[in-house]
């Protein structure tokens, strides 16, 4: 297959890059700088240069390729304070794709999240999320237009992927735990720390989106998840011993100038099943877990920053 990949030199693009590669389909990148283009070169990979504000690129290289896995987000805008902003920018990218491949029967895969699905119980990727007037439902509701797009001859389907996607060279939400441990000179975690986050290391969760564009059945919802649900307090202890830190409860209230932009996501409880994914497509994760993974040292070695 001819698989055109947005996001494609990002954490989890740069994964399915060779993952796609390595089992023999031909890749087209989204490129949006030099750096990406030159990156995306040495991968293996074609290069169509633009950004997802770019709808005509969009669909034109979608309608010459044999399938869309779509896992660009305008993250530095959202996490800037304008994610009604970043969601509208992928909602209208998703409809450029939409319309490029009506009535053709080829896959689209969206890259979508877990937090706040449903929290405090688990979700199974039979749960759909509320759509209500908040900025994140903007999201949610593209997700859902994807899975529509079924009934226009697309073989949709969805990836929820873990909040944290670890593995070595990662730069999301475990580096910034221990960026703000470093910085507080304590290891925190909101409340008792029982509260729960899924994960996934990325080269599993590469291989997922790599069997969704191969063979997962139109208006799927899949579920990049490997652990169910790892509570922060673990998290946070080892984090406190591999920086020799004192581990502390920082109350709900405090969380906002502990953790700050942090502090909307690691009090939640969201613990989610892959049960239904497996059986769909044979997917077995295989990687080290979460807290494997932060015992083998990688993210404790370069100091991140909280930006």
């Amino acid at each position: 297959m001819r698989v055109f990949v947005t996001g494609a030199s990002g954490w989890i693009g740069s994964a399915v890059v060779p993952e796609l590669i390595g089992s023999g389909h031909q890749v087209v990148g989204l490129a949006r700088s030099d750096t990406s283009a030159d990156a995306l070169t040495a991968a293996g990979a074609e290069v169509v240069r633009g950004t997802i504000d770019d709808l005509d690129v969009l669909g034109n290289t979608a309608a010459a390729s044999d399938g869309v896995i779509h896992l660009a987000f305008k993250h530095d805008t959202a996490f800037t304070g304008d994610f009604q902003g970043a969601a509208e920018a992928d909602r209208r990218a998703v409809d450029a794709f939409g319309d490029a491949l009506a009535g053709t029967d080829r896959p689209f895969v969206l890259a979508s999240g877990l937090v706040g699905l449903l929290p405090g119980r688990v979700a199974t990727e039979r749960d759909r999320p509320t759509i209500d007037d908040s900025p994140v439902s903007i999201r949610w509701a593209t997700a859902q237009a994807v899975l529509a797009l079924a009934s226009r001859g697309i073989r949709s389907s969805v990836v929820r992927l873990s909040p944290t996607c670890h593995g070595e060279g990662d730069n999301g939400f475990m580096a910034a735990l221990v960026a703000i441990a470093r910085a507080k000179g304590v290891s925190g975690h909101v409340g008792d720390g029982t509260n729960r986050w899924p994960a996934v290391h990325r080269l599993d969760a590469a291989r997922l989106f790599r069997l969704a564009v191969e063979k997962a059945p139109a208006g799927s919802v899949l579920h990049g998840v490997a652990e169910e649900g790892v509570p922060i307090r673990d998290i946070a202890e080892v984090i406190g011993r591999h920086l020799g830190l004192p581990v502390t409860s920082v109350a709900p209230e405090a969380a906002p100038d502990h953790f700050t932009w942090l502090s909307r996501f690691l009090g939640l409880d969201a613990p989610s099943s892959n049960t239904l994914t497996r059986e769909l497509l044979g997917w077995q994760p295989t990687q080290p877990g979460l807290l494997e993974d932060l015992e083998e040292g990688h993210y404790f070695r370069t100091p991140a920053t909280t930006a």
